[in-house]
């Protein structure tokens, strides 16, 4: 078995299905395909969690039922509804339906109950046995929310009026009018503390109401942000995409069509945080993560927003992100499981994917062994490393003339910037810079006349070095100082041995004589064989390539270096040294010679 691991921000993201992951075959074929199958290495190490987690085309919602034991998700082709038993880890029952689904609910704890809203103008209710009723809005349906207080559901559609169905009268009430100048309503949500209505609308405004009073309290127009909302973003679809509010009843969160995430306390009109989604596509999910961290410490409110790219979680105070996650397709739906760090993708791929981020919470314990095999079965985690790859910022992706590649797959998001192909980067700045070639033809040409020159002139200077010549007498100096320093030490040690051994003539003979051939006669003698600082090939760049060159100017420089002598004060320091140093070799071999 093999795992597929990704890893950002210190926090691994495991892949358990989905495209690119394991090939699953129907039973039928496998039964078929027995020995060709058996040294499959792929096949073999295909893991499945949930049994037949996928549909024929594609996937369009999916939820989690309230109590955490099934997952209620709707796809095509034909048009269906799958409900997975998470104790079986299989699927429990498939469903077909007349019209593919837009969005649904699950009424009771389990699956039982639900609600759901057809591309085709129609709601349906469905039972344990089946489709109990069926019935028509005038307009075509966009979002549903459910009150359970008083049975009421609502229905946002592409008109001024948001529908109301009263499931226990079974009849619908008198709509909520929006607003003369509203064409539609894209999302909705019901606060779950103290039941506040909040209408997502095309005009980039969220209007709150008071159920009980069935009256508009305010609407929150949604300011326009540098790169952000502007003319764009108007339009069928467009404006308000997704909202949701926290469970603490003061936080919400709204993403637009144009991929900026912000964030309200209901308190104030002023917006807490603002955030990219990165790709300037609609921002289809928002989810408020809250729960206590791994390591036991102080709870972090996260937010996970998704547009049809990439899902991001970032940190709720401050946007600090924590991880993300891109599959190799679109995202239609994402689902969390309360409490844990398992999610669910709905997709424009055959299998629906499942992600699970240990560091954001435990494993369900329907399949609590995820998280103690995780680790051995993964492959070799995959870093967020692109190595074909150049990272830019938007100012100089602008600048390339590639701000239009934004939203495509040709430009990643990540971070606080993009990653494109190196290649098309070089191409972009070739454009963008035609003389390119032509100054580092010049700098080659000059490489080339600056070596044969060299050859040609013969300098009095022992360092035959291009740049940092100050770096290379430095070394040399030193270098020079530890190899009169070894000789001295080594005369030394020689006398010492001879004055000790005067009591046997021949044996003090013997040593001497075997001490001077030890001994280096000459500075030269003592660093023969070992090889200098300047011709190691691991530092040859520094003082052959310009781009090594030390600017002695430079603050930074100075900062280091903050007593410095001049050059004048180095050459009379130097001859002193050289004077001591003489000094006392011939002091040496006056007493050698006694």
């Amino acid at each position: 078995m093999v795992l597929k691991s990704t890893t950002s921000t210190n926090h691994t993201v495991y892949q358990i299905s989905g495209t690119n992951t394991s090939r699953s075959l129907p039973d039928w074929v496998a039964r078929k395909r027995r020995k060709d199958l058996k040294n499959d290495a792929e096949y073999s190490s295909r893991i499945e969690l949930l049994q037949d987690f996928e549909f024929s085309e594609a996937s369009n919602k999916i939820k989690v039922s309230p109590d955490g034991a099934y997952a209620m998700a709707t796809g095509t082709y034909k048009p269906q509804i799958h409900v997975y038993d998470f104790a079986e880890l299989s699927l429990k029952f498939a469903r077909h339906t007349d019209a593919e689904n837009v969005d649904f609910i699950i009424l009771s704890d389990d699956w039982t109950k639900s609600v759901h809203l057809q591309n085709d103008r129609s709601i349906e209710l469905h039972a344990q046995g089946g489709i109990h009723t069926r019935t028509r809005i005038p307009k075509f349906g966009r979002a549903i929310s459910y009150r359970k207080s008083n049975c009421d559901l609502y229905v946002g559609a592409s008109g001024n009026e948001v529908y109301r169905l009263n499931l226990d009268q079974g009849r619908f009430m008198s709509p909520f009018e929006l607003g003369t100048d509203i064409t539609g309503c894209n999302c909705l949500d019901i606060n779950p503390a103290h039941e506040l209505l909040g209408f997502g609308l095309e005009n980039n405004t969220v209007q709150f109401w008071d159920p009980r009073s069935r009256s508009r309290l305010l609407q929150l127009s949604m300011e326009a942000s540098e790169g952000g909302l502007g003319d764009s973003s108007m339009g069928i679809g467009g404006g308000i995409t997704s909202l949701k509010f926290n469970d603490d009843g003061l936080s919400m969160a709204v993403g637009t069509s144009t991929g900026e995430i912000v964030l309200y306390d209901l308190r104030s009109p002023n917006p807490l945080l603002r955030k990219e989604q990165g790709y300037g596509l609609p921002v289809n999910n928002l989810i408020w993560i809250n729960g206590l961290e791994r390591d036991g410490s102080d709870s972090t409110t996260r937010v996970l927003s998704a547009d049809k790219k990439i899902a991001k979680i970032w940190d709720a105070e401050g946007g600090k992100p924590f991880t993300s996650f891109e599959p190799s397709v679109d995202i239609n739906d994402v689902a969390h499981i309360p409490e844990t760090g398992m999610f669910f993708l709905a997709n424009e791929g055959m299998p629906l994917h499942t992600y699970f981020i240990p560091s954001l919470g435990p494993a369900p314990s329907w399949c609590s062994f995820i998280e103690n095999v995780t680790e051995e079965l993964e492959e070799a985690p995959v870093t967020s490393v692109y190595d074909n790859y150049k990272f830019v910022t938007k100012k100089e992706l602008a600048a390339l003339g590639l701000g239009h590649l934004l939203g495509t797959n040709v430009v990643r998001s990540y971070m606080h910037g993009y990653f494109i192909d190196i290649r098309l980067y070089e191409q972009a700045k070739l454009i963008s810079n035609p003389f390119a070639y032509q100054e580092h033809r010049e700098r080659e040409i000059r490489k080339k006349i600056d070596k044969e020159r060299e050859s040609r002139i013969r300098t009095s200077s022992k360092l035959a070095v291009k740049v940092n010549k100050s770096l290379a007498e430095k070394l040399a100096k030193t270098a020079e100082k530890q190899a009169k320093k070894a000789v001295r030490e080594a005369r030394m040690k020689a006398k010492a041995k001879a004055i000790e051994g005067a009591a046997d003539a021949d044996a003090d003979d013997n040593e001497v004589d075997s001490d001077a051939e030890v001994v280096p006669k000459t500075p030269a003698a003592a660093t023969a064989g070992k090889p200098s600082d300047l011709l190691d090939s691991r530092f040859k760049s520094v003082f052959e390539d310009d781009d090594f060159e030390v600017d002695e100017n430079t603050v930074e420089f100075q900062q280091l270096n903050p007593t410095r002598p001049t050059k004048n004060a180095m050459l009379s320091n130097s001859k002193l040294s050289l004077s001591d140093d003489e000094e006392l070799y011939g002091q040496a071999e006056s007493d050698e010679d006694q």
